[in-house]
């Protein structure tokens, strides 16, 4: 008697048991997925180095909501509100521990700024820039924070990694607001947390 028509499959048949067929093309599915997963390069990511891990405002800050920006920085100062550019790259580990600053500034300032995030990559290369266009005020280090007021006035540009308090001290002063010794302190829910206060 032939299985399938084969020969060689009723012989199998006859010598293996179903049970010990399925054990068999588990255990070679397992040995295969094995030895494609070893051959796999493997993925490290990490905050402290200069390696290209995505997008860090995803990754690090937990915040995709960023990037693209929705403003150019000339639709930005036509609107006439204060403007926080922060000039980063993926692969920079100051700009990837820095990413959290950036994100904790739009939780506070999202709605009365415009937050303008860009990758230095995204600079198109000329000679000479327009003081409405971003590659004006890039100075070649990242990251780079600037800050214009309402009128467009810079009134700050720092380089490297700085304070949220840094920068919360200068946009308190745009917008005109008590200094953080005298103000009280701001009880925020966390962003994506549970509240159960809404709940009835």
């Amino acid at each position: 008697m032939c299985f399938f028509g084969f020969p060689v499959f009723s012989r199998l048949r006859s010598r293996l048991s179903w049970r010990r067929l399925c054990l068999f093309a588990i255990s070679l599915l397992i040995l295969v997925s094995g030895l494609t997963v070893l051959n796999m390069p493997i993925a490290i990511a990490g905050l402290n180095d200069d390696r290209y891990d995505g997008d860090i405002f995803t990754l690090y800050a937990g915040n995709g909501s960023l990037v693209p920006p929705k403003f150019t920085l000339k639709q930005a100062l036509e609107r006439k509100r204060p403007t926080i550019l922060v000039f980063y790259i993926d692969d920079s580990s100051d700009s990837k521990q820095y990413s959290t600053v950036v994100s904790q500034l739009q939780a506070f300032y999202g709605r009365v700024t415009d937050l303008i995030a860009l990758r230095v990559d995204a600079i198109p290369p000329k000679k000479t820039y327009e003081k409405t266009e971003e590659g004006y005020y890039y100075s070649g280090v990242v990251p780079q924070t600037v800050l214009f007021d309402e009128s467009g006035k810079v009134v700050l540009d720092q380089k490297g990694n700085i304070s949220y308090e840094q920068i919360d001290d200068e946009l308190r002063k745009v917008f005109k607001l008590l200094p953080r010794s005298e103000s009280a302190d701001l009880k925020r829910q966390p962003v994506n947390e549970f509240n159960t206060e809404l709940i009835r």
